[in-house]
């Protein structure tokens, strides 16, 4: 495989024009790639589709099974160097698994938490003899992962845990001390990732396996949905963990827990949008076949505007996550074998913030495809003999999962803040530009194709940075408690991700004669359309809490002017003719 190289900073994209280059899309994936993505979709339809009912009965012995059937196919160890037994793929393939995986419901939770949080801390942060003990199994599926960090009293603020790692006094073992909730995978787990603080105070990583003395697994919760995953308490009293079972320094147990989890967002973000493109195969195939009043419910065009938008959110999300697959690749994918924890620490953490767009992203199209879907299907769709009404109570997690989409979004302008003021981005120079650009409509001065499309990327780009700057302006230091701020300051920088994404992509495709180049350029004006609504939402919002006066409805007048350039008059009939693919093929395409 060779994967695209560049050198984009995490974050870059929100003050500076992204090249075609720097951008990997579906389209650039090698056969190598193809062919890990039908075996992974072969295995989901044949080993977990039709088995929907076991998932249902929480039947974790058939889970295990299935799990091993996917070790035997190579799906467990697609991010395990070779020496180690693994297939050593780079981190698009990681996506690629993750989303072909996606629509297997509570089966899909228990796969991707151990393939990604409770795998890769040993991979990356593992000594040599970790490694070899621990990932060879891990690559079969003869162990089963579990990653332990949250708390009854530490859930978003995970460092504040409490469970304790004393040294006996022999100096042989670590005494734990606590209790983990909501553990995915614990029922059937080996080895368990846990998190304590050694003497009470130094956050650190431990490898604990399931036989360890003093471990004990807690009753399983009775979830709303992903019943197919086992969700239990982690209880452990004086259990006894070797010393060689620390994983990285004492004291720096944040370094893997915070930076594995931008990898798990990353996935995430792939396996819920591949299951947004079954729930939306499902509304299509039910659609077509139904008939109300003498027709298909397809043909009514109320249905077409649904399905248009959520084809739309798909591929827009769809191209942000194979373009941030490109970035994680390019920056993490050599140090598989490197021995510098704080290098790794520092690559996983370098796109941390593109990271959690993809979760964000990923978890809100599904849950909106979802709905949707389910609304499509009308009555049948609350029937549980229908599969839309299980993966409706099975999206709703992912809004949870890898940190609240809350804390992402706080996240977001949280980092472009941190790289402001470590001086990362020249901040004056770059708001400067942004208000004389609007000010003179210089982001109007593209030419090609897409122009358009492109002017309105360069729009919001120069929104979000004359909004993040009054923000910082006006509650300088203190802009980090300003919640709601900080969360419409994201919004924005997620609509611009998603919308410049899309455009780079079906620019690509236009440039390469793309034989869908036609439809990806419908998908991508009703993308950025749903942007500049979202975008107008935001800084609204924004721009009316953060000025006064004339200069408030001033600006709030030109921002609503310059957005409405970028709703175009021909949205129904082209989101009609998006619709009609989609219903023609009864799935996604693009």
């Amino acid at each position: 495989m060779n994967p695209v190289k560049h050198d984009v900073r995490g974050g870059e994209f929100l003050i500076t024009e992204s090249s075609l280059e720097t951008v990997f899309t579906p389209e650039d994936r090698s056969e190598e790639h193809k062919m890990i993505a039908s075996t992974a979709r072969q295995f989901i339809s044949r080993e977990i589709h039709p088995n929907r009912k076991e998932l249902e009965a929480e039947n974790y012995e058939f889970v295990s099974e299935k799990m091993k059937i996917a070790g035997d196919l190579g799906l467990l160890s697609h991010s395990i160097p070779e020496k180690y037994g693994g297939l050593g793929l780079d981190k698009i393939s990681k996506g690629i698994v993750g989303e072909a995986l996606g629509s297997g419901g509570g089966y899909s939770v228990a796969h991707s938490n151990h393939t990604c949080i409770a795998t890769l801390p040993i991979t990356y942060f593992g000594t040599e003899e970790q490694k070899n003990k621990y990932l060879p199994k891990l690559a079969t599926g003869e162990y089963i992962g579990a990653y332990c960090l949250t708390e009854p009293d530490a859930g978003s603020d995970a460092l504040s845990a409490k469970t304790t790692a004393v040294m006996n006094e022999e100096g042989t073992h670590y005494l734990l001390n606590g209790t983990k909730i909501y553990i995915t995978n614990a029922a059937f787990s080996h080895t368990f990732i846990v998190y304590a603080k050694v003497d009470g105070k130094d956050f650190t990583a431990f490898i604990v396996e399931k036989d360890f003395e003093g471990l004990s697994i807690g009753p399983e919760e009775n979830k709303m949905g992903i019943k197919g995953s086992s969700t239990c308490s982690v209880i452990m009293e004086d259990c006894k963990v070797p010393v060689e079972n620390r994983l990285g320094e004492v004291g720096k147990g944040h370094l893997i827990a915070l930076n594995v989890l931008n990898l798990g967002r990353f996935n995430l973000g792939f396996a819920t949008n591949g299951a947004a493109k079954h729930c939306f195969k499902l509304a299509l195939e039910h659609t077509t076949e139904r008939k109300q009043f003498g027709r298909s419910i397809a043909d009514f065009s109320a249905t077409k505007e649904k399905v248009a938008r959520m084809a739309a959110r798909i591929y827009e999300t769809e191209s942000l996550l194979y373009r941030t697959a490109g970035h994680v690749e390019s920056v993490l994918g050599h140090y598989y074998d490197s021995e510098n924890p704080k290098a790794v620490a520092k690559a996983m953490n370098e796109h941390a913030l593109e990271s959690a767009i993809c979760k964000i992203k990923g978890s809100e199209t599904l849950d909106e495809v979802t709905d949707e879907s389910l609304q499509l299907h009308g009555g049948a769709g609350f029937i549980k003999e229908y599969p839309i009404e299980q993966a409706y109570r099975d999206s709703r997690i992912n809004r949870i999962f890898e940190g609240t989409n809350e804390i992402n979004r706080l996240l977001i302008p949280g980092v472009f803040f941190k790289k402001l003021g470590k001086g990362e981005f020249d901040a004056r120079t770059v708001l400067e530009k942004a208000e004389h650009s609007l000010k003179n409509n210089l982001f109007k001065q593209v030419e090609g194709p897409l122009d358009k499309l492109q002017e309105a990327v360069a729009l919001f780009r120069n929104l979000y940075i004359v909004a993040a700057g009054t923000a910082l302006k006006v509650h300088g230091e203190t802009i980090q408690h300003e919640q709601e701020i900080m969360m419409k300051l994201a919004n924005i920088a997620i609509a611009l991700y998603s919308s410049e994404s899309a455009v780079l992509r079906t620019l690509k495709a236009i440039r390469s004669s793309d034989q869908e180049a036609e439809l990806k350029t419908k998908l991508a004006y009703t993308v950025v359309e749903q942007s500049a609504q979202e975008i107008q939402q935001a800084s609204s919002f924004l721009f009316s809490n953060l000025m006064k006066g004339e200069e408030r409805i001033r600006i709030m007048r030109n921002v609503s002017v310059l957005l409405s350039n970028y709703l175009w008059e021909d949205s129904i009939e082209r989101n009609r003719a998006i619709a009609e693919v989609m219903m023609e093929e009864k799935q996604y395409i693009s």
